[in-house]
This record gives structure tokens, sequence and C-alpha cells, in this order.
């Protein structure tokens, strides 16, 4: 059974201790039955390091060795904190805190707070970046959007690595950091931001674990009280704690060695926030009589995935690299992974957005698909992309799940019925069990037992209940008998942790937010240097952490992986990108030397030098220009709008009041989010340029020719005002016709 099935699937309650480890391989079981002293597990991507720490929490549970309440497991997301929670209590060991760090630390900080401090304890500031701007204008520094985000994430990393704001500076220099502004003004304004805080009587995340930290040290009698409270520790994702984190970590613990950890060090992705690998590497030192377990045995990845993704960290250099694992395949052969390099990056969007749609048509759900990029900035080509092919998709980091209307009113719909006492409930009679009374209550709100048609927001509210639906058949399968009170306290468990069901939809995301996620089919794109690589990573270990994104990456896939890049970044541009080094010698038509050769554009290839289909090519175009200034342009947005975002606007306001109430009435009559008919970009470059021609609407970058025979006609009217956005198109007489054909 794949780690994914695991992941979706609420297994049955087992029945004894020994019948918790039903199913676990060798190595597995070792990690499970190691209860006594530290413990360190070195697992692979893939290699079911979730499943082999919740069986050894619920074995030790179940055997009587382990308190529930005395165990406090620590990972890094509410996701995986939720997911974490929701096995152990189907092991039967329901009673075991699985928190965040922060969670955890907040958690004992709001307890003790009016003990070792007094009062109640400050208000909790969710987002730092207004304070910072304020702190930075007090120091007569004016920061632009991207200065600020980066400023605001220095300061985070000071805090983690416990750097006071007069040591940032030399801090900052020691690291290697690449900071975005002088690094003696970066700690004038830390400093200001840590008054500003103290003035208004508020703190933030990172002094959240300070404080804790802070008051396990100065009070014994506080730290000996967590201690009897908790007495064994596990600690996922071990590579990714930080200097303050272990700090934590080591007060929690006092002078006992009650703790397994469980990491990777090749998948150690998050050093800029100040995570690293040491600890981890390090435990054998720290704990010499440590029990150590490599988790190898890849059931994620088919052999080709693997083979590659091994192949990625055999070329690895550093501390990290000597400890890496070679993982091996436990799934059946599957497609060999397919590299494709394109003219430029439109090219590039509009060929991963075919092959996704073939995917579909195959029969892999859009849930199942992925694409994946280094920065959030290159997802629009391909939300464009994925619109004009009618496929939906989700970008995450987006709303979230249980913050979707629909979601909330089902989710409040079901506490009703829950509280009616479910069966009493005159809509839910005859419904025999708790799956189909949840049938019943969301069929009011639009649940059908099969889709509806078309791809747009229809569809994605009914994928939204859907997702409820299976939700609670599995709950049930897991918990016979369980009622639709049961259900409703796992969807606020859940809606706490930020624990989603799945949706269907294509997931856009960056490498990084792709950590801890799998897709049957993984699409990395953008992959030259300079991005991945990305341009600021100068040191040797800076490289070798992108070469470790672009293996987590890889690591995503089930069976069908994508690799693709582009020569140019617009159409008709010189060609000077070269693919990413990190593939070189792995990728067809290239060797281990700096300047292998690229493969044939517009070509893709097999890994295993096999050739495969030809995308089809792209007409080659001059060099997009400003139509106000005539310069170059490259940024994504501007080509859009055609002009410099600085230059003049020539916007028709009635003219995009017009097509935005035409795209709406569009929308709606196709069951399509607004986007799939023209994005907001593209009905701005519209409402702009004011085409008066077939040719010159084709011009304007969103506008390909399927949307041109199926829209162009009326947005031409639009523009010279010759139809409303309340006329239905179908309804246009010959008269409203142009008198002459459009150039083609």
């Amino acid at each position: 059974m794949t780690a994914a099935t695991h992941s979706t699937l609420f297994p049955r309650v087992p029945d004894s201790a020994e019948a918790v480890l039903d199913g676990l391989d060798p190595e597995q079981r070792e990690v499970a039955t190691a209860l006594a002293g530290p413990v360190c597990v070195l697992a692979g991507a893939g290699t079911g390091k979730t499943r082999a720490i919740t069986h050894r929490i619920a074995y030790g549970v179940r055997s009587g060795v382990l308190q529930p309440a005395s165990v406090l497991a620590v990972t890094f997301t509410n996701r995986a904190a939720g997911e974490m929670r929701g096995r152990l209590r189907q092991l039967g060991a329901g009673g075991v805190q699985a928190r965040t760090f922060h969670s955890a630390a907040l958690r004992q900080l709001q307890y003790f707070w009016p003990k070792a401090v007094g009062g109640e304890l400050p208000r909790l500031v969710e987002r730092k970046v207004q304070l910072v701007a304020e702190a930075a204008a007090r120091c007569g520094v004016r920061l632009d959007r991207n200065e600020l985000r980066d400023v605001t994430g220095e300061i985070e990393w000071a805090k983690v690595t416990q750097t006071v704001p007069e040591d940032y500076a030399p801090a900052a220099a020691k690291a290697g950091r690449e900071v975005p502004r002088d690094p003696a003004e970066i700690g004038r304004i830390y400093a200001g931001y840590e008054q500003l805080k103290r003035d208004r009587g508020v703190i933030d995340f990172e002094d959240v674990l300070l404080l804790t930290v802070g008051v396990l040290q100065e009070r014994h009698d506080i730290a000996e009280t967590v201690r009897r409270q908790y007495q064994h520790f596990v600690v996922d994702e071990y590579q990714d704690v930080s200097p303050l984190q272990q700090r934590l970590l080591e007060l929690w613990l006092g002078d006992r060695e009650n703790l397994c950890v469980v990491g990777d060090a090749s998948q150690t992705i998050y050093s800029f926030t100040g995570a690293t690998p040491d600890h981890l590497l390090d435990f054998r030192t720290r704990h010499p009589g440590a029990t150590v377990v490599r988790l190898v045995r890849d059931y994620r990845s088919t052999p080709q995935v693997v083979h590659l993704a091994n192949g990625i960290l055999a070329q690895a250099r550093g501390r990290a690299a000597r400890h890496r694992l070679e993982l091996v395949s436990q799934r059946e052969q599957g497609p060999e992974p397919r590299c494709t390099e394109y003219a430029d990056e439109p090219a590039e969007a509009e060929g991963v957005a075919r092959r996704i749609r073939e995917l579909i048509a195959s029969g892999v759900p859009a849930s199942e698909i992925a694409v994946l990029y280094r920065i959030n900035a290159q997802s629009e080509v391909y939300e464009q992309a994925l619109a004009d092919v009618g496929v939906p998709f989700q970008l995450r980091g987006a709303e979230r799940f249980f913050e979707r209307p629909e979601v909330r009113d089902a989710v409040l719909l079901l506490r009703g019925a829950a509280r009616a006492g479910g069966g009493t409930d005159p809509g839910l009679a005859g419904a025999p069990d708790m799956p189909s009374q949840v049938r019943a209550v969301l069929g009011t709100r639009g649940w059908t037992p099969g889709p509806p048609a078309g791809s747009g927001a229809v569809r994605g509210r009914w994928e939204s209940l859907a997702a409820l639906v299976r939700l609670a058949e599995d709950f049930a399968r897991s918990r016979p008998g369980a009622t639709l009170g049961d259900l409703y306290t796992e969807l606020e468990e859940r809606a706490s942790a930020q624990h989603a069901p799945t949706v269907e939809g294509v997931t856009l995301a960056s490498l990084h937010a792709a950590k801890g996620l799998e897709w049957d089919a993984v699409f990395l794109v953008g992959l030259t240097e300079g991005m991945l690589p990305i341009t600021y990573a100068k040191t040797d270990e800076q490289i070798e952490e992108e070469r470790r994104l672009l293996y987590v990456g890889v690591t995503r896939a089930r069976r069908d992986l994508a690799l693709s890049w582009s020569l140019s970044r617009t159409p008709g541009g010189r060609a000077s990108r070269r693919p990413t080094r990190f593939l070189n010698g792995l990728r067809p038509g290239s060797t281990a030397a700096w300047a292998a050769p690229g493969v044939t554009r517009g070509t893709a290839f097999a890994a295993g030098g096999e050739r495969g289909p030809v995308p089809a090519r792209r007409r080659a175009r001059g060099p997009v220009r400003c139509r106000v200034c005539g310069s170059t342009l490259t940024d994504a947005g501007e080509i859009k709008l055609m002009r410099c975002e600085d230059c003049p606007s020539e916007l028709d306001e009635a003219l995009h009041e017009r097509l935005r109430d035409w795209r709406a009435e569009q929308a709606a009559l196709t069951g399509q989010p607004a986007y799939c008919v023209f994005t907001d970009k593209t009905l701005l470059a519209i409402a702009e340029a004011r085409p008066g021609t077939e040719s010159e609407l084709a011009g304007i970058s969103g506008v390909g020719r399927r949307k041109l025979d199926r829209f162009g006609a009326d947005v031409l009217a639009l523009c010279a005002g010759r139809l409303l956005a309340s006329e239905d198109a179908s309804e246009e007489t010959s008269e409203d016709a142009p008198e002459e054909t459009p150039e083609k």
C-alpha cells in the first residue's frame, strides 16, 4: 500500500498492540518497536516516515509503555499536525498531543504567563509587515514592497537564530546572507520594530518561542511542571529545526533522552528561515547510544522517478550530501521522466497545459496533477494557459478550503443536523447511515451524485461539497456507527489544523510550498540557470540547497514526471538561457560538463533517451515593445498590457466596465470562472488597446485562436460600441456583423 493511500484513507482501528505493527516493513517495524532511549530515523522521501512514527506512538500507547497524555509529537505545519492527530486517532492513540512548535509553545505560554509574569499574555500579531514598514519609516528608510518582504524575512531569521539587533550585521555577514539593504540599516529597522512592539504591548510568532524559552530557563519550577507533563517527545522534519526550536526542545527534555527524531538532510530547503540539518546530522554525537534506523524503501514513486532523484543527489556536495539516502522504489515500473525544451515561456506553458489536458482525458484526476515552479511570479503564465484549455486549477496558498463560502455553509448545516438528532430531521428521513445523512444535507446545497458539466465556479462548488461527502464516507468506514456529531467534531479539528480534503483542480505551487505533498503527475517548469539555481544563490552551500529543492520537486511525483525549460522569456527573444546544471548528465544529450549541449528545441525526450512526441512550435515573433515608449518588454504583466507599468494608460473606463459585465455574463452562461473567459490583465489590455479588427485583437496577449473564434465578434462589437453587455451574442442580427471580413 502506498504512502498516498495511507494519507487519504481511514483504516480500521487495530484491535491490539500487535495489530498496530501489521503491514509495516522491517525498518518501519524497527522504528515502531524502538520505544526506549534516543531514536534517530533517517527517512528518505516517500518512505512512510509519518506511518512509522505514528505507529511507534500508537504501539507504545496500546502496549502500555507510553501514556497518551505524556507524549508530545511536534511537526512544522498545522496540516501535518492535523494529519498526525488523525492517524493516531485511527490507531487508538487519540489522547496524544500533535502540534507545531509554535502551537505547543503558545499553549504553554498562555497557561504559565499569569504565574511567570502576571496579567494576560500580550496580543499576538499575525502579520508583522505593517510594523516593519512603520519601523523603517521611523528610521528614515523607505522600503518598496519587495524590500519590505525581504527585510521582514531578515528579522525573522535573526530572531530564530537568537540574534539581537546590534549583532545582526556581523551575524548576517558570517552566515553569508544575501541582504536586501545595508546590514547596519536592517539592524536599525529591527531594533525599531522591537521597540514598536514593546510600545504597543504586542508579540509576534518568533516571540512565542523566545518567551517560552525565557520562561523555562528562568523558572525552574515551571520547567519541571512541563517535564512532568510530557515524558516522551517525537519531532518530525527534524532537518528543518532552527537553533531557537532546538533550544526549546532541549528545555522540554531536561536531562532525559526520551526523544525520537525523524528527518532527511537531503530535504533541507528552508535554511533562509534559520533551519539547519546540523541538529539531525549531529544527533548521534549528542546521543552516543542512539538507535539509528534508515528508511529507504520508497513507496511513493516509480523506479524511473526514483532513479532520477538518486541521480540528482549523486552529484551533490557538502555535509548533507555525504549522508544522503539511496532510495529503492517499491512500486511497479512506470514511464520515463520527460525532458522538454521550448523556445519561450508562453510556449512552455501551452505545452504543459496541452499535456495536462491529455492526462485528464486519459483518466488522471485534475487533483492528482501539479505544476511546480521556483518562485510564485512564474504562476501567471500557467494560470492563463490552463484557463485557455479549460482546465480547472487551484493556487496553493490561496483561499483555504474551510474558508470557502460553500464549505462554511455546509459545515453549519451539518452542525444543525447533528444537533437536531440526525435522523429526526425531516430532510434526513430514510437516510440509514451517517454518509447518507451527509449526502441528504448537502443535496440541499447543490451536491449531486454526478458532477455538473463544465469546469468553472459551479463545478468548483460541487467539488468542495463532494470532498466533504468523500470525507464522510472514509470517516464512516474507519469508525462504524459514527454520527453526524462525530463528523462535525472531525471537521472542526480539520478546520483548526487547515487539514483539507482533496478538491479537484490542478495544483499550481512553488517548490517550497510543495514540500510534504505528492501527486500522480508532476510538471517541474522553468528549470533554467538563474531560476534553479536562483540568481542570488552564490555560495556552494546555497547552490546545494537549490539542488535539494529540485530533488524535493522530483520526489513529489508518483508516476508521471515532466521537466521543462525555455530558451527565452518572450516569443522571438534571444535564446540565451541554459537548462539547469542539476540535470547535466541526467537529461538526454547532456554530460556532466558545465557547457553540456541542450535538447533540440521543441522536442521532448524521455530521460532514458527515447524520442517522445514533438510539441507544436510557435510562430517566431520579434521582441515585444511598449506601444507608448517603444521599450522592449520582458515582464509577463507588461507584455500582456503591451506597455511599461509606468507608462501612461489609455484606458477606456466605460469600455472596461462593459467588458467586465459581458465577461461575467459569459462566465455565468458557461459555468466557468471569469478568468476562463479572459483574465483581468487581458481585459484591461483590450480596454486600453480598443482593437478594431480581428488581427488587432489577436495581437493582444491572452487572446488565442480558440478565444478569438469564440468571443472575437462580441469583443470587437463591444469595442465599437455596437453591443451592450446585456445583449446575448446568440441574438446578434446580420446587421450587427462587421461589413468587411477582418484580416486573418
